[in-house]
């Protein structure tokens, strides 16, 4: 079965040197002040503290219906940011994230607010196994600063993998925000491709009849 979020980022065939160099200047900023980690993972507890307060206040059938402008488009927005900083796009989403990232979400469940303070809990395998990728993800960052300021883009591998965890990412994130109701799958891969439609089994054709009368 298909996930229900799909996430995609364009990546441009020469990157910026000059962003590369941005982004760098932000990480080392967020790592002298010791919020980076902070930055990077306050989604995990807003989101769904944040989805408990919307569904208290509009239920859930109005707030996965108003979700599209509202969740979602905030889940664009994040994710825009987080794809500008993992070198996967050289735009920041500043007025129309749906320009720069690609989320498709299709809203599913009944949200309440303990199923949403529950997901802090249930996504725990998540945060574990994401920190433990994070360490490759920082040397494929490195490896893709590196290239970019020598050549102006990075290799392949690099980017099917920096790719795959933003996927996982924004995946965890539609779960956490309570915008889809079935559990992540552990994939760098995209799970949330459209399933391939069904064909009908065709019986095989006839051959005609042949014409004419049969001779004794």
């Amino acid at each position: 079965m298909a996930y229900p979020a799909t996430f995609n980022v364009e990546a441009p065939e020469e990157f910026d040197k000059a962003q590369v160099f941005l982004r760098i200047l932000i990480v080392i900023v967020l790592s002298v002040l010791q919020i980076g980690s902070i930055v990077f993972s306050a989604a995990y507890l807003v989101l769904p503290v944040l989805a408990g307060v919307l569904v208290s206040q509009k239920g859930a059938d109005q707030y996965l219906a108003e979700a599209e402008q509202g969740p979602t488009k905030w889940l664009r927005y994040l994710m825009g940011f987080y794809s500008y900083m993992a070198l996967a796009t050289d735009k920041l989403p500043t007025s129309a994230p749906e320009d720069v990232v690609d989320l498709q979400l299709q809203t599913s469940g009944t949200p309440t607010v303990g199923s949403a303070l529950m997901r802090i809990i249930l996504a725990i395998p998540h945060a574990i196994v994401l920190a433990l990728l994070g360490i490759v993800f920082a040397v494929c960052w490195l490896v893709a600063a590196i290239a970019i300021l020598i050549g102006g883009s990075y290799p392949e591998w690099a980017k099917n993998f920096i790719l795959g965890y933003l996927r996982w990412e924004a995946r965890l994130m539609a779960y956490m925000a309570s915008l889809v109701d079935e559990y992540p799958p552990f994939t760098l891969g995209d799970a949330g491709g459209a399933p391939e439609p069904a064909t009908a089994a065709v019986p095989p054709a006839t051959p005609p009849a042949e014409s004419g009368d049969e001779t004794g």
